[in-house]
């Protein structure tokens, strides 16, 4: 039994924001769906297969720019308990077998990039053994260790593309450092592969055959689909609306910064992390919800009044990864689908935050309808005007990190008790940056979690500490009065401006009067001793 259309447009008007946000994003899925090929396993009579049409930035970078880690990707693991090296060592390489991409390495043939796929050879899981050191001096070490593994470059031509390295702090505590590049992975792909590292590890330790199904498909046959299926009439439907929302003069951010900007684009970079309580978290998917928003969307919105407030740009353009991943066969692959897209507001008229929700969240149902054209096709399209010392189109990031994307989990165990590492995520610092400014936040179910991650030829670590502060104030504000217009919320950062630099004068002050009154005090002693103060 169907709907008419006249029918549908009724329902749809008796539905809730929230409902109607849930409809479209169902509707866009099976529209996507019914217009794609069918994804199928080719021939390995070559090992050699073409790039995917995102691997080819990398691959072109790469060659310009050899050696920079920027585009390493790298996940850390701390596990308390004893812990079986051999079963550990085991699941790597079941990992390694599976994912033709994780033994693809890349060659130039008859002037053409392509993908290379190797035999499978067994990895070898180097152990550095720390436990003989001072504990103060272990912690040290690994974490010099781990950012000395995780910015070492990797060499396309000859791989593996993979490292992996395990740090022994002692009997009961190690370090898992593993580092891939870009190329063949992705953040969805780390989420994979810790996934599969617990289910392997557990049946390896005890004994037992893996479990996980062999893959139907892998990533050189995505590859080879999505060069037969983006061309022609889909492609060209796509790139009209990307013409038409990036058309004019798009806008240069100009965020404030500590030094003048480089001459040519640079990558050294830091990271200042924050936290959103529960409760905060809680109001701000309130709000969503009530507008038919996600918190993906809110929390944009939030973070486009911060770049208001120090830009005073109205026409805003921030970047976004999507997974990339809608169809049911790439969920399970490690390999480089995540796209970028440029999604842009018109902030001008003093619209109210719940007004400004709206017209992003509209901006991103609208993208995620064309999500499909890679970002440099994109680039190579509009030909925006280039500047060696930024990246093209937007200079700003925004990724928030859900529950429903596969994930390294904050805690898990293995089955086993003699053999049950509990497994926690370590960060890693690797001291890069690929855009200005990109702010991270993770959806921790109780709270939320946000990283600022800064070119530091750019910014002060004070200014991004401010910066933090001031986005932490936008969101209270908009959780508890969500028509507060943009004015009013910048006016509430100017007040919370203002009272911090109030205590920090009055902190001051209270320092001097304490140093002033020990230099009196031990005056005051001298002079009972009869001895001349020399101050």
């Amino acid at each position: 039994m169907g709907f008419k259309s006249s029918q549908l447009n009724v329902e749809v008007a008796s539905l809730s924001p929230r409902q109607r946000a849930m409809l479209e994003l169902h509707l866009r899925k099976n529209l996507t769906a019914s217009t794609q090929i069918e994804v199928q396993r080719r021939s390995r009579a070559s090992n050699c297969f073409p790039l995917s049409l995102i691997q080819q930035r990398l691959w072109f970078i790469d060659q310009l720019y050899g050696g920079n880690a920027a585009d390493n990707l790298s996940i850390g693991v701390r596990l308390t308990g004893r812990l079986d090296e051999a079963a550990l060592e085991k699941s790597l390489n079941e990992i390694v077998r599976r994912h033709e991409s994780l033994r693809t390495t890349f060659a130039l043939i008859n002037d053409q990039p392509v993908q290379v796929i190797n035999q499978f050879q067994r990895l070898k899981l180097p152990v550095v053994d720390l436990s003989e050191l001072p504990e103060r001096s272990r912690e040290t070490q690994a974490t010099d260790l781990s950012k000395t593994l995780a910015c070492r470059p990797f060499d396309l031509n000859i791989g593996p593309l993979l490292r992996s390295c395990a740090l022994r702090l002692s009997e009961q505590v190690q370090i898992i450092l593993l580092t891939i590049h870009h190329i063949v992975s992705d953040g969805w792909s780390m989420g994979v592969l810790a996934r599969e590292i617990t289910s392997l590890y557990e049946a390896f330790s005890n004994g037992h055959a893996p479990a996980l199904p062999e893959l139907p498909i892998q990533y050189a046959d995505y590859a080879i689909w999505q060069q037969e299926w983006l061309q022609g009439k889909v492609l060209e439907e796509q790139l009209v609306y990307w013409k038409q929302r990036l058309s004019g003069t798009l806008p240069v951010m100009e965020l404030p910064t500590d030094r003048p900007r480089p001459k040519i684009q640079t990558y050294h970079g830091a990271l200042r992390s924050f936290h959103l309580s529960s409760d905060l978290a809680s109001a701000l998917k309130g709000l969503g919800a009530e507008q038919g928003a996600t918190l993906f969307m809110t929390l944009l919105a939030a973070f486009k009044v911060l770049l208001r407030f120090y830009t005073k740009q109205d026409d805003v353009i921030v970047g976004t990864d999507i997974s990339n991943r809608n169809r049911v066969e790439f969920e399970c692959l490690i390999g480089f689908f995540v796209n970028q897209l440029a999604l842009r507001t018109d902030m001008s008229g003093d619209p109210t935050f719940r007004s400004l929700l709206e017209r992003v969240r509209n901006t991103c149902i609208e993208a995620y309808n064309y999500q499909d054209v890679p970002f440099d096709k994109l680039v190579e399209v509009l030909k925006p005007r280039r500047d060696p010392s930024r990246n093209p189109i937007f200079q700003v990031v925004f990724i928030l990190h859900s529950q429903n994307v596969p994930s390294l989990p904050p805690s898990a165990q293995f089955a086993r008790e003699s053999l049950a590492p509990t497994m926690i995520g370590v960060e890693i610092d690797t001291q890069t940056a690929p855009f200005d400014l990109t702010l991270h936040m993770v959806d921790q179910a109780d709270r939320l979690s946000g990283i600022f991650k800064y070119n530091t030829d750019l910014f002060d670590a004070d200014r991004i500490t401010r910066m933090s502060e001031h986005f932490k104030t936008i969101v209270s504000c908009v959780a508890e009065s969500p028509d507060l217009t943009i004015t009013e919320l910048e006016d509430r950062l100017l007040e919370a401006e203002k009272q911090r630099q109030n205590n920090r004068e009055a902190a001051l002050k209270e320092s001097r009067l304490q140093k002033f009154e020990k230099i009196r005090m031990k005056a005051g002693r001298q002079i009972e001793k009869g001895k001349t103060f020399n101050g």
